[in-house]
């Protein structure tokens, strides 16, 4: 693809590996260019689905930040729009888990969770929108929530308490961009064969006192469909949030789930 591609952009954060990488893989699929982030750390995986991206057939780049920056986020954004031209689409995926009971958790945990994945959000949702108001003709903005944005898991309260605060980010800046033509909408994964879940399931298992991948399964119980999701179930359902079919669609954290949580 040539710098002149007339292909929608797109950057997806948090994209070396699981639900984010099967998310930017999704819309190459669809014929979207793909912006890949992930931290610094991550650079080899990141670079890694920049090069699965580019076999779709569609241009790709890589852009490494910690989305808890403010800095990093505005330098992200800016080298996509360089790089792709533009940006159409942002996936804010990126996110972090602990499991810890509320009276075990300290302040620089609880910190560092709400900086990742509520204010990594804010950082992600605000820079995009100053750069899609700044190219006009609209955009569209995707958070990643989660079913515990609904329901909230014991353990996880942090992390419950940041997909809470995803939703209702995600409502109001539905309210303020539409009139940019920018629609702002949210999934909300359920229990997903990742390595965030086979974190939470051995932390689990070790506070109820029950074998390692018991966790998992006694939640998994709860799937009306049966089985745990995979990231790509997660991906086909932000690529109708990244399409034209979704244009009338704002504000809104759709469960994705398996029918765990009923709303």
């Amino acid at each position: 693809m040539t710098a002149t591609s007339s292909n929608r952009v797109a950057l997806v954060t948090g994209a070396g590996r699981g639900i984010g990488k099967a998310i930017a893989l999704r819309l190459a699929a669809d014929g979207l260019d793909v912006a890949i982030n992930d931290i610094p750390a991550n650079k080899a995986i990141a670079e890694q689905t920049a090069e699965e991206v580019r076999a779709k057939g569609v241009r790709s780049t890589v852009a490494l930040a910690d989305v808890s920056r403010e800095t990093d986020v505005a330098g992200m954004v800016e080298a996509v729009a360089k790089d792709l031209g533009k940006l159409d689409v942002m996936v804010a995926n990126a996110g972090i888990a602990n499991v810890t009971s509320l009276l075990e958790v300290d302040v620089d945990t609880w910190d560092r969770i709400m900086s990742v994945n509520l204010r990594g959000a804010f950082l992600c949702y605000t820079a995009a929108a100053r750069q899609m108001i700044k190219q006009g003709g609209g955009g569209k903005i995707i958070g990643a929530a989660s079913i515990v944005a609904y329901r909230p898991f014991a353990l996880l309260g942090p992390y419950s308490a940041s997909k809470w605060g995803v939703r209702g980010l995600t409502q109001a800046a539905a309210m303020e961009w539409a009139k940019h033509k920018i629609t702002v909408n949210a999934y909300c994964p359920g229990i997903v064969g990742t390595d965030m879940w086979e974190l939470i399931d051995e932390k689990l298992a070790k506070e109820e006192g029950i074998p390692q991948g018991q966790a998992i399964k006694k939640y998994s119980e709860a799937i009306a469909l049966g089985r745990v999701s995979v990231p790509e179930d997660v991906a086909q359902f932000v690529s109708y949030l990244a399409s034209p079919d979704s244009d009338y669609m704002t504000g809104q954290s759709v469960m994705i789930d398996g029918g765990i949580q009923f709303s």
